[in-house]
């Protein structure tokens, strides 16, 4: 752990990283996506350089066009000559363990810029749609001194939920195509939004299913009367207006965050310097209503949790006595002599 003194090895890769070194980030990355010697130390040491960088997750269904809309923002933040960090979580190939997809193949327009970084990873077989490294890769780059930090994640579905808590704004991509789905996704995936974006707003079903977002975030507010009439006639449209508007009235009274859906055209542009403004805008409102500090605090607390927990699965099983144990335990486990539970406290009572 990093009670450990630091290795030559390891003060030479954090001192070029705060030389600036694009070779030294890399090698530091490395080091900790695959958690080999000195990783957790090289973290300790680097954490007192965190909390510059606005963290910006993208998340949504397979082919809503993140990439691209990743790739859009970046350009823009390049174009204030801001230091971007792309991290673009992949599902994971079955044969090498590596990112499947790719997603520096699709950022071909932004990967020679010198203002940018990116880093594709493996989910490994994370549920929630992020590797269990990915939180402490985007430490990496906070601390190099990236400004913006774009977290591009697999879609998953309603798993894909511990975006929301990696990231400082949750940006939620959908497509026309989704409006079917909506009611199936609400409970999941579609509460962790702190901005919608419907991509791919040129096509049919953009607007209906801006509409339904609408009226689903006016109904979890619940503080809101019913909007517009009841009787037959009254549109969709006017319905959804109306909503969003008794919504924003509702939250601006309390100083809330009022959920934008906005509608981008990632492959032309269309829509993405809204979509950046509104990013600026909700990363003034977090720090001003000190939303940004309570957000870090729980992501520190869980980090804490999670180290602890990696740490224990190392001591039971790669450093203890837990497979010596569970192997001595497989033939009456298969005969039921035994149960899981009574092996499992023999392996805990190991570690005591």
């Amino acid at each position: 752990m990093t009670t450990q003194p630091l290795s030559s090895e390891t003060c030479d890769l954090i001192e070029r990283l705060r030389g600036g070194q694009r070779v030294a980030l890399a090698r530091a990355i490395t080091l900790v996506e695959n958690q080999r010697a000195g990783f957790d130390a090289l973290l300790h040491e680097l954490h007192g350089s965190l909390g510059r960088a606005q963290r910006v997750g993208l998340t949504g269904p397979p082919g809503a066009g993140k990439s691209t809309l990743t790739s859009e923002l970046a350009q823009r933040y390049r174009a204030r000559e801001e230091q971007v960090g792309i991290v673009a979580v992949d599902p994971t190939s079955p044969f090498t363990g590596g990112a499947l997809l790719g997603d520096r193949i699709r950022m071909n327009a932004i990967a020679t810029d010198p203002g940018i970084f990116i880093r594709s990873m493996a989910t490994r077989g994370s549920l929630g749609g992020l590797a269990t490294t990915t939180k402490e890769v985007a430490d990496v780059l906070d601390a190099f001194g990236f400004e913006r930090l774009l977290l591009e994640t697999v879609g998953v579905g309603q798993s894909e939920l511990e975006i929301a808590g990696t990231a400082d704004t949750t940006v939620v991509v959908l497509v026309p195509e989704a409006g079917d789905s909506i009611q199936a996704m609400k409970a999941g995936l579609m509460e962790i939004a702190d901005v919608f974006v419907i991509n791919k707003a040129d096509r049919p079903g953009a607007d209906r299913l801006a509409q339904e977002i609408e009226l689903m975030l006016h109904m979890r507010l619940g503080a809101a009367g019913p909007v517009a009439g009841g009787h037959h006639g009254v549109s969709l449209q006017a319905v959804g207006r109306a909503a969003r508007e008794q919504r924003q009235d509702a939250l601006q009274a309390s100083g809330g965050w009022a959920i934008p859906v906005l509608r981008t055209v990632a492959q032309s542009g269309e829509g993405v310097e809204e979509l950046q403004a509104t990013l600026d805008r909700h990363w003034s409102y977090l720090q001003e209503s000190g939303e940004l500090s309570r957000r870090r605090q729980r992501r520190l607390a869980e980090r804490v949790r999670n180290v602890v927990e990696r740490e224990l699965r190392r001591l039971a099983w790669a450093a203890g006595a837990g497979e010596r144990i569970l192997a001595e335990a497989l033939p009456a486990l298969e005969t039921g002599e035994e149960s899981p539970y009574t092996v499992a406290a023999r392996i805990v009572r190991a570690l005591r």
